[in-house]
């Protein structure tokens, strides 16, 4: 998970779900950073993958969810932003009036 995060990921998500300790089937849930989970930036911006791990005493899977960064090249990430992503442009340097004016609207 640590290694993920350090590669540039914005997030991660590690599920691990079967017969970890005894009898029972347990499931286990690691999650670090951003993930979204619906909506069209999600077949996007996360990559998942399924593994499963034939073991002595069953079957454990492992399901690994990646979301990616932005990137406007498209290289590490997709080029599209995230929908809520706001960029703040700063205003234009504006003259000030002279002497104060006043329009007549409609006036007979």
């Amino acid at each position: 998970l640590r290694f993920i995060m350090e590669s540039g990921a914005k997030g991660c998500e590690v599920v691990v779900s079967g017969k970890l300790r005894g009898q029972r089937a347990k499931s286990m849930k690691f999650v670090d950073g951003l993930m979204i989970h619906s909506g069209e930036p999600c077949i996007e911006y996360v990559d998942a993958a399924v593994r499963h791990v034939l073991l002595r005493q069953g079957v454990l899977g492992i399901r690994v969810k990646i979301m990616l960064p932005w990137d406007p090249s498209g290289k590490i990430g997709p080029k599209r932003p995230l929908p809520d992503n706001i960029s703040i442009v700063e205003p234009k340097d504006e003259q000030p009036p002279a002497a104060p004016y006043s329009e007549h609207k409609g006036v007979p």
